[in-house]
């Protein structure tokens, strides 16, 4: 096998703002997981971990939200970057950085998020290998609460769907025990797939209303999930890996999140 075949493409999606740090202006991203002088300012950025932990081949950061700051924080890391222009969810990431993605050689890509430390290159590298049965493998795991994550529903160890949490919730008891494995936001996909199914998910925006400066303003989203529903829907074979440790593939979306992933690399670091 050449060492091309070896190597895949990662797409780092990093474009959004995270109101739920509060106090914090900048791209969660860079956020320290080793704080000096508050939880907020410090050293050894997110970012720079997810590079760290990566297989080997190009890599892209999508970025939007404080991307001067995101660029100077990796300079010298050989990442390309890849605006996108409006926050319209993570498929519109993935449309933001389609140029990118069918430029590439490599056959095989890694999508993560910007604000997911912790991912190990074993799992990376587990994802991609299931890659030779499947269209798109995601990162699943089994929390102790399902909170508000989306979930997969899995069939003969094929994943289905993935389903919110604002419709899961109102399923029956019996039915939400059911579905035990969450996802993580994370996948592996093979590249002519997802630029034919990039197209499609294009042509199929969410339309959300949100609320601007108190005015009803209407958008257009898009999301990876929708891909997963697509393929299925198709015949394709959708699969999933767990990872045994929810830590793994923790999220920093607010501070209490923030303080744990500290806490977590300072334990990661002595055992080194």
């Amino acid at each position: 096998m050449n060492s091309k075949r070896k190597e895949s493409v990662s797409l780092i999606l990093a474009a959004g703002r995270g109101s739920r740090m509060k106090g914090y202006k900048g791209n969660k991203s860079l956020l320290p997981l080793v704080p000096v002088q508050s939880p907020y300012k410090g050293r050894h950025a997110i970012i720079v971990n997810i590079l760290a932990n990566l297989p080997p081949g190009p890599r892209a950061v999508v970025i939007n939200h404080g991307k001067k700051d995101i660029i100077e924080a990796t300079k010298g890391l050989h990442v390309y970057y890849c605006e996108q222009p409006v926050l319209n969810g993570t498929g519109g990431a993935l449309l933001a950085a389609r140029q990118f993605i069918r430029e590439q050689t490599c056959e095989r890509i890694i999508i993560t998020m910007g604000d997911v430390p912790f991912v190990k290159r074993s799992s990376f590298d587990a994802l991609l290998e299931k890659l030779e049965k499947n269209s798109i493998v995601v990162l699943g795991f089994r929390p102790e609460s399902k909170k508000q994550y989306g979930v997969l529903e899995i069939e003969e160890a094929k994943v289905r769907k993935i389903i919110e949490w604002k419709y899961w919730k109102e399923f029956s008891d019996e039915r939400i025990e059911s579905l035990r494995v969450c996802n993580s936001g994370i996948y592996a996909a093979r590249k002519d797939l997802l630029l034919r199914y990039l197209d499609i998910l294009e042509s199929h925006p969410h339309l959300v209303r949100k609320q601007i400066k108190g005015e009803i303003r209407e958008f257009e989203e898009f999301f990876i999930t929708d891909m997963v529903g697509y393929m299925n829907a198709d015949g394709l074979p959708v699969g999933y890996l767990n990872v045994e440790d929810e830590n793994e593939v923790m999220g920093i979306d607010d501070p209490e999140a923030l303080e744990k992933a500290q806490a977590v690399f300072a334990s990661q670091s002595q055992r080194l």
